[in-house]
């Protein structure tokens, strides 16, 4: 076979898609830590603090697909300069006038922006870090989102616990906020955030790497041809299982944890969904050598069958089990959404652009299957809930068993020549 051209890589487009990564990821999944103090803030029952992650992820379920058609529209800059603007007034709307009405609808508005960032960046890594190396980049882009979302619920310890915690930082931010409410002060350091990537953004300088064909999101008959593509709606259900499952779990890791061993969840619950993000790092780093070994697919079933298992363990067994059990269903499901996603847009040809925008609609699954932990949890019992998280994950096994991807991962064995 003829030598390929070598695609070039331009890094600094790369780092600037992980840094949103890290952004979308710290301010996502603060969520898993504050859900508790949320409902005891605002007097919640299960189901009714399920609907605050639902109103964030439902967003992506709205937005994704109008992105894709944006992104044909406005450049790269514009729509991030966009997101991160509304990412900064949705949190300050919230900070000034808090509510559980109000946050829901901050929820959704951050929500959207995150959608547009999402279908934004992924094809963005792809196009410039090189179709080849997508996967493993992929991880790469996973493993600073567990690293934030580790980050995060520091973050929340730091501003809560008063008590504890008498820094002039600390203590500013918390007087901006009413006093019943810290956690809300979170959003102000959110806001500064978003204003600071706005920046970023606006200062970086985007080469003319030309996307593919393939790379671009097309017109609505692109989206009717691939939805009526089984494999992209097979791919869709595994990102909605995916996201579902790890939300359901971050989500309710606290919650569980003080229903039925008597943990506070601003201390040891927190401290435990830092540890499940941390492992999910973790995780990454081994995933980034095993892909550069081993076929996804493979990794995929394997990982799907112990998180089952670990799931079952984490929700059946004793306090101190159950501390090192939910840490490691992080690790565990760290390298689902990467190869989930990289499967599905290597398993078609063209049109990368709008079948990123379809996959990231099955972000939605990070709605539905928390609130329906949640409503489980209020008819039945919390635990039943969280068991139901089994279902998505057999879905998530089965990829590994029925994809058939036209560019498989790059690995360091030799290989026989199967490109086409």
């Amino acid at each position: 076979m003829a030598n390929q051209p070598q695609q070039k890589i331009y890094y600094h487009i790369v780092i600037l898609v992980m840094v949103i990564f890290f952004a979308i990821s710290f301010i996502t999944n603060i969520l898993n830590s504050i859900i508790i103090d949320v409902k005891q803030s605002f007097d919640l029952s299960l189901s009714l603090a399920g609907l605050l992650p639902f109103s964030f992820f439902i967003a992506y379920g709205v937005m994704s697909i109008p992105a894709g058609f944006l992104s044909e529209k406005y450049s790269d800059r514009t729509l991030l300069s966009v997101a991160f603007g509304i990412i900064i007034l949705a949190c300050a709307v919230f900070t000034i006038f808090p509510g559980y009405i109000v946050f829901s609808l901050s929820l959704f508005f951050l929500g959207c922006s995150m959608a547009v960032l999402q279908v934004i960046i992924n094809p963005m890594l792809r196009a410039a870090g090189g179709e080849g190396h997508f996967a493993f980049n992929s991880v790469l882009a996973q493993l600073v989102f567990g690293l934030a979302s580790f980050a995060s619920p520091y973050l929340y310890m730091y501003l809560v616990n008063s008590e504890e915690n008498k820094d002039v930082l600390a203590e500013m931010l918390r007087g901006l906020v009413p006093a019943e409410l810290p956690w809300v002060s979170l959003y102000i350091v959110f806001a500064i955030l978003g204003l600071v990537l706005f920046l970023i953004v606006r200062a970086t300088r985007y080469p003319e790497y030309t996307k593919k064909e393939s790379e671009r999101s097309g017109d609505r008959s692109s989206y009717m041809s691939l939805l009526k593509n089984k494999w992209t709606l097979l791919y869709f259900l595994g990102i909605f299982c995916y996201v579902g499952t790890e939300q359901g779990i971050g989500n309710w890791i606290s919650g569980f944890l003080q229903e039925y061993h008597s943990l506070d969840p601003q201390t040891i619950g927190a401290n435990t969904v830092s540890k499940f993000w941390a492992m999910l790092t973790v995780g990454c780093l081994l995933g980034l050598f095993l892909l550069k070994v081993f076929d996804s697919r493979k990794i995929l079933i394997g990982s799907g069958i112990a998180t089952i298992a670990c799931l079952i363990l984490a929700v059946t067994s004793s306090s101190e089990i159950a501390l090192l059990a939910f840490p490691a269903l992080g690790f565990l499901i760290s390298v689902m959404w990467s190869i989930i996603f990289s499967l599905g847009l290597n398993s078609v040809k063209e049109q990368h652009g709008s079948l990123s925008g379809i996959l990231c609609t099955g972000i939605a699954g990070g709605a539905v299957m928390p609130l329906l932990v949640g409503f489980l949890g209020d008819m039945i019992n919390l635990k039943i809930g969280i068991l139901f998280l089994i279902v998505p994950l057999l879905f998530i096994v089965s990829i590994g068993f029925w994809a058939k991807p036209l560019v498989n991962n790059t690995t360091f064995k030799l290989q026989k020549k199967s490109e086409t």
